[in-house]
């Protein structure tokens, strides 16, 4: 995508700048990346050119050029080697987004980009679970793991918080989309556990730093949530619940809904109740899962088994932590075809993520 003399840093800041003028959503960019083909050509498009697809005011604001004083922050925190902007022109945007309706133009990642597109199943549920809710989300969510699914949820409190535990518990990983800005962690609760998830999978947002916590955010990113996900597991829910969105969001786009039962006189299970009753399969068992998906995505082989070139690479870790840059120094790879390679052996089990964007490999 980059011409000769253009960099990342470029294609970043234009991204940036179309997402922060104010008006110009997700939908109306898309049209605009549609019709004129990428940031760079949007931004050399004439004002009158631009007025035809998009209001006035936002055709003045990208006829004004980005923002640089808007845009700095979200370049200072991609710096950093754990931070990415993964946008619609990036080979690690999900493919599976690329089917949805409304997909987002950009994301904000925090952790590993890779696990956008390994095989994926959506857990969510209430906020206010019980105990054995939670038991039961962090149960499904490690057996999944094992059997080669990363699964992906919302960080909230409850049901979310269990899926991601019982997922990092498993060798596949986990990706929480969440509703704010990647600089603020909500609920603050889960800091740690969003400091483990960005070792060992990814946080996602489609919002700019500094965004806070709105009501209005949390069932758009659950079309994220949905989307990036072969199926969607409701684990509790009570009938008002934002987890029935996702569901219903997870059959707009053509993706399984399951459910899992539970008392009659319980409210958090009237929610999975009712989405029985309109079709959603009823679980109990996590072969019931991989029975409608067509068995464990290990047995595809979305991932193949590591080479004799990650064994190799391990050589070049030795025991103690090391950075990408190092190893991308001692054995003259990319970034890209080494993250690649760390991540199967992060699923294998024989490297492990550290904080700071470092590896290590497990002695066993």
């Amino acid at each position: 995508m980059s011409e000769a003399g253009h960099t990342p840093h470029d294609d970043a800041a234009l991204w940036v700048g179309l997402s922060l003028i104010p008006g110009l959503g997700s939908q109306t960019l898309c049209a605009l990346l549609s019709r004129f083909g990428s940031p760079e050509q949007i931004y050399a498009s004439s004002y009158q050119d631009l007025r035809t697809a998009v209001p006035e005011k936002i055709a003045s604001g990208i006829a004004n050029g980005p923002d640089s004083i808007a845009v700095a922050p979200a370049l200072a925190w991609l710096a950093s080697d754990n931070n990415h902007l993964v946008t619609l022109a990036d080979t690690h945007y999900p493919k599976a987004l690329l089917e949805i309706p409304d997909p987002p133009p950009l994301l904000y990642l925090k952790g590993q980009p890779e696990y956008l597109n390994v095989p994926t199943i959506a857990m969510v549920g209430s906020r206010n679970a019980t105990p054995q809710g939670e038991k039961n989300a962090e149960n499904f969510a490690h057996a999944l793991s094992d059997a080669g699914y990363c699964i992906a949820s919302g960080l909230a409190l409850g049901i979310d918080g269990a899926a991601h535990r019982g997922a990092l518990q498993g060798r596949s990983g986990t990706i929480a989309v969440v509703g704010t800005g990647l600089d603020i962690v909500y609920p603050a609760k889960h800091r740690e556990l969003a400091h483990q998830i960005v070792a060992h999978g990814a946080l996602v947002s489609e919002y700019p730093l500094g965004t806070p916590s709105k009501p209005q955010n949390f069932p758009r990113r659950n079309r994220i949530i949905s989307g990036l996900s072969r199926g969607c597991l409701v684990v509790e829910a009570n009938l008002q619940s934002g987890s029935l969105i996702t569901a219903r969001m997870a059959a707009e786009q053509g993706r399984e809904v399951f459910a899992i039962p539970g008392s009659i006189h319980s409210p958090v299970a009237k929610g999975c109740h009712q989405l029985i009753k309109q079709g959603a399969k009823l679980v109990d068992d996590m072969q019931d899962i991989l029975d409608e998906l067509g068995g464990a995505p290990a047995k595809i082989a979305r991932h193949p088994a590591a080479t004799s070139e990650d064994h190799t690479l391990l050589v070049h870790m030795g025991h103690d932590p090391v950075s990408l840059d190092t190893l991308a120094q001692r054995s003259g790879l990319t970034g890209e075809t080494l993250s690649a390679m760390l991540l199967v052996l992060e699923l294998e089990g024989k490297v492990a993520g550290l904080p700071g964007g470092r590896y290590q490999q497990i002695s066993t």
